[in-house]
């Protein structure tokens, strides 16, 4: 029907939090620390629709090494303008590469990374 969500499990929790939080701008749902795993969840939402759950653990293993390692590629949000977005990601701190276009739609897209380097791809729509 749809995917309903994305799970994914930071190294720091904290630096994760802020960034997908304060940096990306998602919204909270709902943030629960789970005692028995050492674990928080974070429930996190775009327009009020769920779409991350973020995850801490005690010493996960390293991501595989990128670009073409198996396992997830890449996250792509949808915005309405790659270049406004582009610029806010940039003067809040974060390296982006330059802006590309899809060679099959002609629409604009550029990448960046989390803070556990998982890459992050911005579509516009």
């Amino acid at each position: 029907m749809k995917i309903h969500h994305i799970a994914i499990i930071c190294s720091d929790y904290e630096v994760s939090k802020k960034f997908y939080t304060e940096i990306l701008g998602l919204n909270i749902i709902r943030e629960v620390y789970r005692k028995e795993r050492q674990s928080y969840k974070l429930d996190l939402a775009i327009d009020n629709h769920y779409v991350i759950e973020l995850f801490s653990f005690p010493n996960p293993p390293q991501r595989a090494s990128r670009p073409e390692a198996c396992g997830l590629r890449h996250l792509a949000f949808s915005v309405k303008n790659v270049n406004e977005k582009r610029k806010e990601l940039v003067e809040k701190g974060l390296a982006c590469e330059e802006i590309r276009i899809d060679e099959f739609t002609d629409k604009e897209f550029f990448f960046t990374q989390d803070p556990d380097r998982l890459p992050l791809e911005f579509y516009e729509e």
